[in-house]
């Protein structure tokens, strides 16, 4: 089958546009995991917070997007896990359970589960979708970190929002605007 003529049906993702085998889902899932695992270390502090800015979150909505809900649930989970048993490939080289930004992490993995499955539905195909796509995988993400900051550094919710919510929201825009860009362009190109 070629690559055009797969692109034109209904419920596929781009990695779907591969020929499909088990070892191939698993190169996926572990390239997923370390994508976001190498993102991850491009950070930038934030003044009067413990989490900063990263590619982690851009990377886990392109992993969800492009590879699908479980690929994307299973890349995230093994990010995660290894994460937490010691790989230092948390934002700023972190590992463990005691990072108060593992609750983004946790975020990620439902995100790209739901931009997943917003993908299979098309939700990566036009800018405007794939816009609503990121908006709603980065809302998913800060549900679960912010209340998760609060929790484990004993901040009130408010200062939470304040430092790993607020100061967040202009990069976010901008990966967005990225995705919004690359997405539906990969799904043009391929088409061709």
């Amino acid at each position: 089958m070629s690559i055009a003529a797969a692109t034109t049906r209904p419920g596929q993702v781009l990695a779907d546009l591969l020929p499909a085998s088990r070892v191939k889902d698993a190169a996926l899932v572990l390239g997923g995991a370390a994508l976001t695992g190498i993102a991850a270390q491009i950070a930038v502090p934030v003044p009067g917070s413990p989490v900063p800015v990263t590619g982690q979150t851009f990377a886990a909505l392109l992993v969800g997007t492009a590879l699908g809900a479980r690929r994307g649930f299973l890349s995230l989970a093994l990010y995660a896990l290894v994460g937490m048993a010691g790989m230092p490939w948390f934002a700023e080289a972190g590992s463990g359970v005691a990072a108060p930004s593992l609750g983004y992490v946790l975020g990620m993995l439902l995100a790209a589960t739901v931009v997943g499955a917003l993908a299979r539905r098309g939700g990566d195909r036009s800018a405007l979708r794939t816009a609503g796509t990121m908006v709603l995988g980065s809302a998913i993400i800060y549900a679960v970190g912010v209340p998760y900051l609060a929790a484990a550094t004993g901040m009130s919710l408010t200062q939470a929002v304040a430092a790993g919510l607020t100061p967040f929201l202009i990069g976010d825009a901008l990966k967005a605007a990225l995705a919004m860009g690359a997405l539906p362009t990969a799904w043009k190109l391929l088409d061709r």
